[in-house]
């Protein structure tokens, strides 16, 4: 995608009527229409900045291309790196808590949960909030701010990973089957402390420098998992050259219609209007976001 997504947030009985207008996707098989294998492969991920090395192996395994021997561990530090700028940088600034330097790989365990320097089970959660260890403080902070029920969005898995439709295509629905993200879920529902806490979750599967899920190729369509969900693609070639290229982002389920975005911004009540910038940056569209709320008219 390319350009900005506006969102405007009209209010009626005390409920947040979204109004979403995402940007046009780029016509990326045009782009790409005629080139070589190897040098749609290189092209991509310059065209799309955001996790090029998920982009470059997906498009590898489209094609037909041996993927290099760096991609894999280079798109395991991609996912890790994006998960810890959240966790330590853009989220506690923006919850009026204070950021922190990543920490560095040897550190990384206690830096996340403190002194255990392991995930906090079920049953170990709410004491581990309330000692403020690690990144407690920050999942604390999410949990009340965020009621029970409030910016949720429930929607399905993705079967078809080219599908148009909205579906659940995020780091959450990745580790939602983790016990402690089925006890957020059942306690909170699928809101911000649910999202927000598969990137942790994430991050300890991740220590050992393995992928969160492993990329797949079936039926000619290759799965890649990135920081924000799993990236789709598929390509034909005839004559060595590329004559069809389809792909889909988890930003493109995201702001689908009727997608995660707009439910969880639909289920923000009113009086926490001034958390909608908060939910859409824990939901995390890779474009510029212009935010609007129309009754107060502020941008």
């Amino acid at each position: 995608m390319s350009g900005e997504l506006h969102i405007s947030l009209d209010v009626h009985a005390g409920r947040i009527a979204p109004r979403l207008i995402a940007p046009e996707d780029l016509p990326i098989g045009r782009l790409l229409q005629g080139r070589s294998s190897v040098e749609a492969a290189h092209t991509l991920p310059h065209i799309f900045s955001l996790c090029p090395n998920a982009q470059r192996l997906a498009a590898q395994m489209t094609l037909s291309l041996p993927p290099e021997t760096r991609t894999r561990p280079a798109l395991a530090r991609e996912i890790r790196r994006d998960h810890l700028l959240r966790l330590f940088v853009f989220w506690p600034a923006q919850l009026g808590l204070t950021s922190r330097p990543l920490p560095a790989d040897v550190h990384l365990g206690t830096a996340l949960a403190g002194p255990s320097g392991r995930l906090p089970t079920p049953s170990e959660f709410d004491l581990w909030l309330e000692r403020g260890a690690g990144t407690a403080p920050l999942f604390a902070r999410l949990a009340e701010t965020f009621a029970p029920g409030q910016a949720v969005a429930n929607l399905p898995l993705p079967r078809d990973p080219l599908h148009e439709t909205a579906v659940e295509n995020s780091t959450a629905a990745r580790q939602c089957h983790a016990p402690l993200m089925k006890m957020a879920e059942a306690r909170y529902g699928r809101g911000p402390l649910w999202r927000a806490l598969a990137r942790l979750v994430e991050l300890f599967a991740c220590l050992n420098g393995s992928l969160p899920a492993q990329p797949r190729l079936s039926n000619g369509i290759a799965v890649v998992p990135a920081a924000r969900g799993a990236y789709a693609m598929s390509a034909r070639v005839e004559n060595g050259r590329v004559v069809a290229f389809a792909r889909r982002t988890p930003t493109n389920h995201l702001l689908a219609p009727g997608g995660a975005l707009e439910q969880a911004l639909a289920s923000l009540p009113a009086h926490k209007a001034q958390f909608a910038r908060l939910v859409v940056d824990i939901m995390d569209p890779c474009v510029p976001v212009r935010l609007q709320d129309q009754e107060a008219g502020n941008a």
